[in-house]
């Protein structure tokens, strides 16, 4: 409660100051603190926008979208920002968690020793445990990292035999349907297509030799529902659905990422019919052209051998994967057999925004509200912007009723005037998007975002 009122405080001030860059950078920070990341992400990009050159705010805005596992922006932002002269430590220590993610430990040691010798109350302890590196201090006085040789070596020893029985997903069964799912009709009978009509009609395709499962990559801004649509489509066809996390598969010592990748295909085999979905998998299948870390190339390779079914049949797994930036994915995985459905998700349609906001105000107090309506008002608005318009709505009833003492309903107007004061968060995405779509194109593969920006 007391954060709550912090947050109202801070937001009043801000109504008198709106260019108040300190108190905004404040008021962004305390909504991290709180575990709000998706509202303190939209507080750091009101704050760039008066000040787009400020690194710290930049690094913030990398907080948030760590904390919401959005990996791929966080490491664009901290990749520019880290090569600044004027790069604030903690940056340093952001991209060392983020390279450590992704195997790349020298260079994760490397960036986190750039950070604390920059400033050492930035150090965290447990981060540097899981590094393999210890504080000492040499006979100067003057403190220094070490790797840890005895600890290193103890974990890189360890055999995949030693977890082989333990590691596995959570297997779902999502009741969650396509009719539940607002818009979108394009992209339903896309899947519809390529995983549901198999399932329902299994002879017919074995009689065109069509085998029943396979890949499709769905891609578009962050926040606009792929992973809605990935646990709907599970639902639709009564399977098994297992979610998948960059951090459920990738681990720093050589070999473990590639054995808990195989644990994966093994459980979704295991469970047929079964839906297996990748978020941000632009993280575990970037262009092995850019990787300089052998670590990462052998983890590509084994996701394209599971992806074939080279050791085991891929009879009945579905794989589904999202991505915010296709453009980083290697080729490879275009491939037929593989991810050979690629689909543009765009920010939701008036339908789906419609759909969106009844699901979010559901078990609020509303009256009268025109759902309708308001979609007209929050076009381009991704679902995690509506998210924030709601939130915002509910939080300035919330005052009302603290000086009413009495609860009021939501009504449209009070969802108008939040989404009045939320910004597309899709439109840096567009921004990159069109770079690729008018530049890198080949194949066509970019043709729907040409089309929605209605610039082809």
């Amino acid at each position: 409660m007391n954060g709550d009122r912090a947050i109202e405080a801070l937001r009043e001030a801000l109504r008198l100051s709106p260019e108040n860059i300190p108190l905004r950078r404040h008021l962004a920070e305390t909504l991290l603190g709180l575990g709000r990341p998706d509202l303190a992400e939209a507080e750091f990009r009101e704050a760039l926008a008066l000040a787009p050159d400020d690194s710290s705010l930049k690094v913030g805005l990398a907080g948030a979208f760590l904390q919401q596992g959005k990996p791929s922006l966080a490491a664009v932002i901290l990749e520019a920002v880290t090569k600044r002269a004027d790069a604030p430590p903690r940056a340093f220590v952001h991209y060392a968690r983020l390279l450590f993610q992704s195997g790349e430990v020298e260079e994760a040691v490397r960036q986190y020793r750039r950070g604390i010798d920059a400033d050492p109350a930035v150090a965290d302890e447990e981060f540097a445990d899981r590094l393999g590196i210890r504080d000492t201090v040499d006979d100067a006085g003057d403190e220094t990292i070490e790797m840890d040789d005895d600890v290193v070596e103890g974990r890189v020893r360890a055999s995949w035999d030693d977890r082989a029985g333990d590691f596995a997903a959570e297997v779902e069964r999502p009741s969650l349907k396509f009719a539940d799912v607002g818009g979108m009709e394009p992209l339903k009978e896309e899947i519809r297509i390529k995983i549901i009509h198999p399932l329902a009609h299994p002879e017919l395709y074995r009689a065109y030799g069509k085998s029943i499962g396979g890949g499709i990559l769905l891609y578009g801004p962050p926040g606009c529902g792929k992973t809605y649509l990935a646990r709907a489509t599970a639902g639709e066809i009564s399977a098994s659905f297992l979610a998948v996390g960059i951090n459920d598969v990738l681990e720093m010592w050589i070999g473990n990422s590639e054995r808990n990748l195989h644990a994966l295909f093994e459980q979704a085999r295991s469970n047929a019919p079964c839906v297996l979905f990748f978020d941000e998998v632009d993280a575990l299948a970037a262009s092995r052209a850019d990787l300089k870390a052998s670590g990462g190339r052998q983890l590509i390779n084994q996701f394209l051998s599971e992806l074939d079914g080279v050791e085991s049949r891929n009879e009945g797994v579905l794989v589904l994967a999202a991505t915010n930036a296709p453009w980083h994915l290697d080729p490879a995985f275009r491939r037929p057999g593989r991810f050979d459905r690629i689909l543009f998700v765009p920010p939701p349609d008036a339908p789906a925004r419609a759909a969106i906001l009844r699901l979010l105000c559901r078990g609020k107090p509303v009256q009268d509200v025109d759902f309708e309506h308001l979609a007209k008002k929050t076009e381009n608005l991704s679902g995690a912007d509506l998210r924030a318009v709601v939130e915002l709505a509910v939080e300035a009833k919330l005052r009302e009723a603290m000086k009413a003492g009495v609860p009021k309903p939501l009504v449209t107007k009070d969802l108008l005037a939040a989404a009045s004061t939320v910004k597309p968060s899709t439109r840096e995405w567009f921004s990159t998007a069109r770079n690729y779509a008018l530049y890198s194109n080949q194949g066509g593969i970019y043709d729907d975002i040409l089309k929605y920006m209605k610039l082809g």
